[in-house]
């Protein structure tokens, strides 16, 4: 059964506890660990993260939104910023010269003289990166180039393009309102020794407590040593633990399930869990277990890119999404929490009563449940 068929307008009116719903515009997640945690133990208001700003760039989809804005760039996150997002998601390496620079791939490819180059980005200097990365100072008739998991090789080429930038240069030069998830990348194939995590996350944080000033800052990481050690060298900012729940299965045991990345959290004190969509959908008691342990849940994914499944995260009791498709997922996000079920009708809240309301959990009727079992199948085999 196709998923398309499924409509927001289709969702059974949920009569959920008066006075109930969530916020898209109120507070962003406290700076401070110590006042994240108390608000974690509230209901909190449901979130829409922008990944690698205002979306993932995905060079081989026919979809032109995939290719409409260079990924983890300024222009990419300022654009975010149009849309009531709360933060923006971006991938944070450390160069050779130690100059922490925002990149996703491990690799960066261009072509010179015809032969495709690869440089390993942390192998790179910072003037090697951004001569790479589509500045002022790139090689002219040097094409960036992006290689798929699969092997394909495509021209990095957007609608609106930017060059790669800088740690220091997003603190300074994006709206001060956004927030940032600082996703701290690490090659899956390395093994690291302590000795470099802890370099590697000290020269970020000297960059981020330089240049964030007041603005909200949460940290995550698929290493779960990183996020071990950049939560015992700073108690100023959440850490998050990033796992695809089991999807895949990795050495490090740590990776590979929901439930011992709520054992990672606790044993380290972190703040949350950010979970791959499908996992959540194929465990959905995970979520009453990552509550109990007063940990916050986001999730990220493609499915993510769907109103009806990011929908359902919110009748669920998932704190927030990491998406592409910002504007489309921020208006669907919007349409659903500015409407509560009172008397059975709906009444349309304005946006200073929605910023006094928070989500309590739903009690869902056999109809309600009927509606959200029948729709995970199709969810999870997209």
């Amino acid at each position: 059964m196709a998923l398309k068929a499924v409509h927001v307008s289709d969702v059974p009116n949920l009569h959920l506890p008066k006075n109930t719903t969530s916020a898209l515009y109120t507070d962003h997640v406290s700076k401070g660990v110590d006042a994240f945690r108390v608000s974690v133990q509230s209901p909190q208001k449901f979130m829409v993260i922008g990944h690698r700003g205002s979306g993932m760039n995905m060079l081989q989809s026919a979809d032109r939104r995939m290719k409409a804005i260079k990924e983890n760039t300024i222009l990419s996150f300022n654009s975010a910023a149009n849309f009531p997002v709360d933060f923006v998601e971006f991938d944070v390496q450390v160069t050779r010269d130690d100059c922490p620079v925002i990149f996703h791939d491990n690799f960066i490819y261009r072509e010179e003289n015809g032969i495709v180059v690869e440089k390993r980005v942390t192998e790179l200097t910072l003037a090697e990166f951004l001569c790479y990365g589509g500045g002022e100072s790139s090689n002219a008739g040097e094409s960036l180039l992006r290689k798929t998991k699969d092997g394909r090789i495509f021209n990095w080429k957007v609608e609106s393009d930017d060059c790669s930038c800088t740690l220091k240069e997003a603190f300074k030069n994006v709206d001060s309102s956004l927030g940032f998830n600082i996703e701290l990348k690490f090659d899956d194939y390395i093994v690291y020794q302590e000795k470099e995590l802890i370099n590697i996350l000290g020269v970020i944080l000297q960059v981020v407590f330089e240049y964030a000033k007041g603005r909200p800052v949460i940290f995550s990481s698929f290493q779960p040593d990183a996020t071990r050690l950049i939560r015992k060298l700073q108690n100023t900012y959440p850490v998050f633990f990033l796992t695809n729940g089991g999807s895949e299965i990795h050495i490090d045991v740590r990776r590979n399930s929901l439930d011992e990345a709520i054992q990672l959290c606790m044993e380290n004190g972190l703040q949350g869990i950010v979970s791959e969509v499908k996992a959540v959908f194929r465990q959905p008691g995970a979520i009453t277990r990552i509550k109990e342990s007063s940990l916050s849940l986001f999730t990220y994914g493609q499915l993510n890119n769907v109103p009806e499944a990011v929908h359902m995260q919110h009748l669920m009791g998932i704190d927030g999404v990491i998406v592409d498709l910002v504007r489309e997922i921020t208006e669907a996000v919007y349409d659903f929490v500015n409407k509560t079920i009172e008397g059975g009708e709906e009444k349309n809240i304005n946006e200073g009563e929605v910023q006094m309301l928070r989500t309590e959990r739903p009690n869902f009727s056999q109809h309600e449940l009927s509606f959200l079992l029948k729709l995970i199948p199709q969810l999870i085999q997209l």
